[in-house]
């Protein structure tokens, strides 16, 4: 049986993505669907069984079938404070990332010595950002396995920025404004230690400017500052979405944020699967929502090569 031959290169690629795709469906969708299913089972009957899980649907009646999400939001005031807390941080840092990461690119894409030597530094944190360096530079001293009264370097103090405005008064002015500071300074060194993958993106982006661009911009007699907003940020600005899109997820995923470490403890210890299915696809839901609003907000000011 002759096959054409761009049908069998076809049926190459599906050879080679078999075993892929088998997995997705196996280990991803079908458990994925599984919880969706849970989210509206009854969350006290709904316990380990042998064979698998002893599954009880919640009543259709009176909205009933809602009760698990109706409970994440009206009853559960940790994971409403948590939800808010994440929305909050996400907030204030998103933005800090996005600029550190660009200012940092800009500086990489220069020509000097040792530029390869600082690329490998800021990159650096990509490779090592788990286990107990990180816990380490996050301030998590305990989760190291250290001893609680080891004394260590004030370089890993996390809280130097908040002692020295605390001791200032500068946190007394209001509170609104207090928790902002607090918030960015304290994290400096997460927030450092998060831009990696986006300072590679934005060197990439960088890169790809053609020469023409900058000549031209030097025979009209261009400054620096003028050059980055009229050449440097229209031309990057795809990658800032993308940076945008990359770090909301992120940061909203981060197994140590508030809202994740709530849907945890409710799922490993309390042993509530219905309910923290219901939490979870409730954060799920307010993710991608707040990722959908602001992509249409900031794709509005993309600017996109047409050649």
């Amino acid at each position: 049986m002759k096959i054409p031959y761009e049908r069998r290169k076809s049926l190459y690629g599906y050879g080679f993505i078999s075993v892929w795709l088998i997995g997705t469906v196996l280990w991803f969708l079908k458990p994925l669907a599984e919880s969706l299913c849970y989210c509206f089972m009854d969350n006290r009957r709904l316990k380990p069984d042998s064979g698998g899980m002893q599954k009880v649907w919640l009543p259709l009646s009176d909205w009933q079938w809602l009760g698990n999400f109706k409970n994440a939001f009206t009853a559960d005031r940790e994971f409403r404070q948590a939800l808010v807390s994440v929305l909050r941080d996400t907030a204030l840092t998103t933005p800090m990332i996005l600029i550190f990461s660009l200012f940092i690119a800009v500086i990489l894409n220069q020509k000097f010595k040792g530029r390869g030597f600082a690329r490998a530094i800021f990159f650096l944190p990509v490779i090592i950002a788990t286990g107990p360096v990180y816990n380490i530079i996050s301030g998590n001293i305990a989760m190291t396995g250290a001893d609680s009264g080891a004394q260590f370097s004030t370089l890993f103090e996390t809280d130097m920025v908040d002692k020295l405005l605390g001791f200032l008064g500068v946190m007394n002015i209001s509170d609104s404004l207090s928790t902002a500071i607090n918030t960015v300074t304290t994290n400096i060194f997460g927030l450092v230690w998060s831009s990696g993958i986006q300072i590679l993106i934005f060197l990439a982006a960088l890169q790809n400017i053609p020469p023409s661009a900058k000549e031209a911009a030097a025979m009209e007699g261009a400054t620096a500052w003028e050059y980055f907003w009229k050449i440097t940020l229209p031309y990057v600005s795809p990658m800032i979405l993308a940076n945008f899109i990359y770090t909301v997820i992120d940061s909203f995923t981060k197994t140590d944020n508030a809202v994740m470490l709530r849907v945890l403890t409710i799922q490993q210890k309390d042993m509530s699967y219905a309910y923290a299915a219901a939490m979870s696809w409730s954060y799920f839901l307010i993710v991608m929502a707040v990722v959908g609003i602001i992509t249409l907000f900031i794709s509005k000011y993309v600017f996109y090569e047409v050649d």
